[in-house]
């Protein structure tokens, strides 16, 4: 295939076909109307010989060779946007660039809103992007949808992704600070194992949180009355409540006066945390993205202490 023939724009319309699955969405992501976005699809087709996109019902689905150029694609255009945009330095007071954060609610509350806190005095032009986990972090930073993504390395431990540990929490008990049945400094396993708990879950299927799967893998069965998919809603669903629910140590320290939650030791021995920063090897150089890797390192190291 020459490529002087092609019309490049055409790939930035491919890789916008194959992300949205969608001709309309594909063509407002662009910035072209519903008809050209047709036309790119027509010629697209013409030059790879394959439909790209064929219904199934009432989607559209990509053909087989249409889902191997996902990838590929956009690493190549990936490529291209750093190498027109390469800068040997870059410098926070001056500089404009925009980042996209993966993270839970908790690291958000615990180290990126101390981060973004510093954005106006240090890096005045820089836009942040905070966005919720996902399922599935490993697509996420393929695709170029997020550029760092922040999650227990035991989650996604051996990933191949260059990362950088961040910060550790232990699990605690927590329980509303005039709790009825809990009033003495600790928590007793029957009291663990009988009292109603609220526990994290995320997703319509409710994936548990670290702990949790832990004591499933246990088999400690405890009575589980409300499930909740933000870690920061936990201590305000506890207050006036006879809930207990597993908290990282964290949230109740940066939460201490907003909530009247106190955390106790569990019963049960409990594997603590260790959040990571992952990022595709594609960014590795990049030196806005250098910066952002360095600062995030920082503010993380200051919770250690």
């Amino acid at each position: 295939m020459n490529l002087r023939s092609i019309d490049l724009n055409l790939l930035v319309v491919l890789d916008a076909l194959l992300e949205e699955r969608s001709v309309s969405r594909a063509g407002e992501r662009v910035g072209l109307s519903q008809s050209a976005t047709s036309a790119a699809l027509g010629r697209l087709r013409e030059i790879l010989h394959d439909p790209i996109l064929v219904r199934v019902g009432r989607e559209l689905a990509l053909t087989p060779n249409a889902e191997r150029l996902v990838d590929p694609l956009r690493d190549a255009l990936s490529r291209v946007e750093r190498t027109l945009t390469l800068q040997s330095d870059f410098d926070p007071l001056v500089n404009s660039q925009s980042f996209t954060i993966s993270a839970s609610d908790y690291v958000v509350l615990v180290l990126l809103v101390p981060f973004i806190n510093t954005l106006t005095a240090e890096a005045p032009n820089v836009t942040i992007h905070l966005v919720p986990r996902s399922r599935d972090a490993e697509r996420v930073l393929q695709t170029d949808q997020v550029d760092i993504v922040i999650e227990p390395s035991e989650l996604i431990a051996n990933n191949g992704y260059p990362s950088v540990p961040l910060f550790s929490d232990r699990w605690l008990c927590a329980v509303d600070a005039n709790h009825p049945l809990v009033r003495t400094s600790s928590i007793s396993i029957d009291q663990f194992l009988t009292l109603p708990h609220l526990a994290y879950g995320i997703g319509h299927d409710r994936q548990s949180n670290l702990a949790d799967q832990h004591l499933t893998r246990l088999k400690v069965k405890r009575r589980i009355q409300v499930t909740v998919e933000s870690f920061l809603l936990v201590p305000f669903l506890l207050q006036g409540s006879q809930l207990i629910s597993l908290v990282l140590e964290r949230t109740i320290e940066r939460l201490a006066g907003a909530t009247t939650v106190r955390g106790l030791a569990p019963p049960i021995e409990l594997p603590d945390i260790h959040e990571t920063m992952y990022w595709h090897p594609r960014h590795t150089s990049d030196p806005g993205h250098r910066w952002l890797r360095e600062r995030l390192h920082v503010m993380a190291q200051a919770l250690q202490r």
